[in-house]
C-alpha cells in the first residue's frame, strides 16, 4: 500500500457512500442482520463490476497497438509515403514476423500484469503509482526483448519505428489507465466496499491510508470491533471526516456473516495489542474467504523494500528491514540523477532566473539571494539559498515580535515558522513564493553536494531540539528542494507532521519514490496547495 499522500487520521475524506452517491448511514450497525442491510445495495454493483476486468484488459491492448501503428509516423514524415501505405504494416518488409512478434510481446504484458501482478481483478487493487511502477518494469524488458529479438534475427525492420513505438507505449499505457480508471470511479465500477474489523483505536489510520488512494475505489461500510454487551456497540465510534462508524460487536452471528464470502473485502487492522480474537478471526476467515486484506501493526519500521522469508512448516514469518540510504549503490544513483537533473534544470530555467533576479534588484536595491545557514548530512550546517522574498530588516523585525507582538510571534512559530499572510514578504516576494519559484536556487546547492532534490526539508540551528530523537535519521541523507511534507501540504500542515513525512521518507526511501515526489510536486506547485 502507498502511503506517499496519506493524510493525517483526523483529515481523512468522507469516504462513505452507497453506490448511488447518496450517503450511507452506518452509526447503528449491531448484529449481522444490520450488517446485511447495509451491505446488500452493494450487490448490483458487485454484477456490474464483472465488466471491469476486460475493460481494462482491453484498453490496455487498445493503447499498445494503437502506439505500435504510430511508431510508423516518423517513417511516413521522413520517406514522404503516403499516409496508407505507411500504416499498411502487414506488407512491409517482414511485416508479418513485426506483427506477430509484437502480439507475442504484447500478449506476455497483459498476461503478467494480470495473473502474475493482478492489475484487473478487484481482489488484488494497486495504488495507481505501485502499478505504473510495475507497468515501467515490463515494458521495458518486452522493449528489451524485441531489440534483442530484432538483433539477433538480423531481420531488416526500421529500428525507428521500434524505439518510437515502445516509448509511446511506457509514456500513455500508466496515463491511458489512469484515464480509464478515473471515468469507472466516477459511474461506480470501481467502488469496493470493505468491512474494517479491529479495535476502534487502531481503524482510523487504515481508513486513511485506503481513502488516500481513490482511484482503488475502497468505500468503508462498516466496522467490527470486540464484542461488548449484547445489543451494544463495540468500543467508541470511529469517525472518518465528516462520518462516523460505530464498530458492530463481533458476536456468533456477526463472525458466521463475515466468513460467508460476499460483495465487499474484509479489511483486518492488527493493532499492537489486539488480543488472540483478532488472530483467531483472522485465520477462521481466510479458511473461506480468499479476498481478506490484513494490514499489520508496523508503525515507524521500514517497509519499502523489507525482506520477507518463510520457515517450512513454521508459522514464523521472518522481516529483514534494510535501510537503502545506508547502502553505497543507492547513494551514488541518486547523487548521479541529482547532478544530471540539476544541470539540466539550470541550463533550461537560466532565463527565468535572469529575470527573476533582476526583478528583485529592482524593487530595493537590496541582495537577490538571501543566505542562511541550514543543517544537513551528518548535522553539518551549509549556506542555503533562496531568492530573496522580505525586505531587508526582515530578521530585525521578526525579533521585535518576540516582545511587541507575542501573539503573531507564537502562530509563527506554532505555523511551522511560517505566516499566511507576512507583513514582511514583499510584493515580488509573495508572487515568487506563491509560485515556489524562490526555491529554484537550491539547484546549485545540489550542484555542490549540500542537497538533494528530493528529501527532508533542510532545518534551521533552532529546530533541533523540536525535532528530538528522530534527528539522527533526519541526518542520514541530504535535505532536499522537494520532499514528502512539500506535497502533502507543506504550510498548512503541522512541525510533527513534517517530522513524520521525513522519518517516513527516509525510512522508505527509493528511486521510485523520488520520481513520484517530483512529479507531484509540479501538480502542487502548479495548484499552488500550502503555498504562502
Amino acid at each position: 500500500m502507498s502511503l506517499l499522500n496519506t493524510p493525517p487520521a483526523h483529515l481523512v475524506a468522507d469516504a462513505i457512500a452507497a453506490p448511488d452517491g447518496a450517503p450511507a448511514s452506518v452509526t447503528s450497525l449491531r448484529n449481522e442482520q444490520d450488517l446485511a442491510r447495509a451491505l446488500a445495495p452493494w450487490q448490483r454493483v458487485a454484477e456490474r463490476q464483472r465488466w471491469v476486468k476486460p475493460i481494462l484488459l482491453l484498453t490496455d491492448l487498445a493503447v499498445m497497438w494503437l502506439c505500435f501503428l504510430a511508431g510508423r509516423v516518423p517513417a511516413w514524415v521522413r520517406d514522404d509515403m503516403s499516409f496508407w501505405a505507411a500504416m499498411d504494416v502487414w506488407w512491409t518488409d517482414h511485416g508479418q514476423l513485426r506483427i506477430a512478434l509484437f502480439l507475442a510481446l504484447s500478449l506476455a504484458i497483459v498476461l503478467w500484469c494480470g495473473a502474475a501482478k493482478g492489475h484487473y481483478t478487484a481482489a488484488r487493487r494497486k495504488p495507481w503509482w505501485d502499478e505504473a511502477r510495475d507497468v515501467f518494469l515490463i515494458v521495458g524488458l518486452a522493449a528489451m526483448t524485441d531489440a534483442l529479438v530484432l538483433y539477433l534475427g538480423k531481420w531488416q525492420l526500421s529500428r525507428l519505428w521500434t524505439g518510437v513505438s515502445w516509448t509511446l507505449i511506457l509514456l500513455l499505457l500508466p496515463l491511458a489507465r489512469l484515464a480509464v480508471r478515473q471515468r469507472l470511479l466516477r459511474v461506480g465500477l470501481l467502488a469496493q466496499p470493505y468491512v474494517l474489523v479491529g479495535r476502534p483505536e487502531d481503524l482510523p489510520l487504515a481508513a486513511a491510508a485506503l481513502a488516500s488512494e481513490p482511484l482503488m475505489g475502497y468505500t468503508p461500510v462498516a466496522a467490527v470491533g470486540p464484542d461488548a454487551a449484547p445489543g451494544q456497540a463495540s468500543g467508541h465510534p470511529v469517525k472518518l471526516g465528516s462520518r462516523t462508524l460505530a464498530p458492530t460487536p463481533l458476536t456468533p452471528g456477526v463472525r458466521a456473516f463475515l466468513s460467508r464470502p460476499g460483495p465487499y473485502q474484509v479489511v483486518i487492522v492488527l493493532g499492537e495489542n489486539q488480543g488472540p480474537w483478532l488472530r483467531d478471526l483472522t485465520q477462521e476467515l481466510m479458511l473461506t474467504r480468499d479476498d481478506v486484506i490484513i494490514i499489520p501493526a508496523l508503525s515507524g519500521l521500514p517497509m519499502l523494500g523489507m525482506e520477507v522469508s518463510h520457515f517450512f512448516s513454521h508459522e514464523v514469518l521472518l522481516l529483514r528491514a534494510r535501510n537503502n540510504l545506508h547502502r553505497r549503490a543507492p547513494q551514488l544513483v541518486k547523487r548521479a540523477v541529482d547532478i544530471v537533473l540539476a544541470s539540466l534544470l539550470i541550463v533550461l530555467l537560466a532565463p527565468l532566473l535572469a529575470v527573476v533576479a533582476w526583478m528583485i534588484k529592482r524593487q530595493d536595491s537590496g541582495p537577490v539571494f538571501f543566505v542562511q545557514p541550514r543543517v544537513g548530512l551528518g548535522g553539518r550546517e551549509f549556506p542555503f539559498i533562496k531568492f530573496r522574498s522580505m525586505v531587508l530588516n526582515a530578521d530585525a523585525a521578526l525579533e521585535e515580535w518576540k516582545d511587541s507582538h507575542r501573539d503573531l510571534w507564537e502562530t509563527y512559530r506554532a505555523n511551522n515558522f511560517k505566516l499566511a499572510d507576512d507583513p514582511r514578504v514583499t510584493p515580488v516576494g509573495r508572487w515568487i513564493r506563491r509560485t515556489s519559484i524562490d526555491e529554484l536556487p537550491q539547484l546549485f546547492n545540489v550542484l555542490r553536494g549540500h542537497m538533494s532534490l528530493v528529501g527532508p526539508r533542510p532545518l534551521l540551528a533552532r529546530e533541533l531540539p523540536d525535532y528530538g530523537p528522530a534527528i539522527s535519521t533526519y541526518g542520514q541523507t541530504r535535505p532536499g528542494i522537494t520532499g514528502l511534507w512539500q506535497i502533502s501540504g507543506r504550510s498548512n500542515s503541522t512541525f510533527q507532521h513534517r517530522i513524520a513525512m521525513d522519518l517516513w521518507y527516509v525510512r522508505n526511501w527509493s528511486l521510485w519514490y523520488d520520481i513520484v515526489i517530483l512529479l507531484r510536486t509540479v501538480r502542487v506547485v502548479a495548484r499552488q496547495e500550502g503555498a504562502v
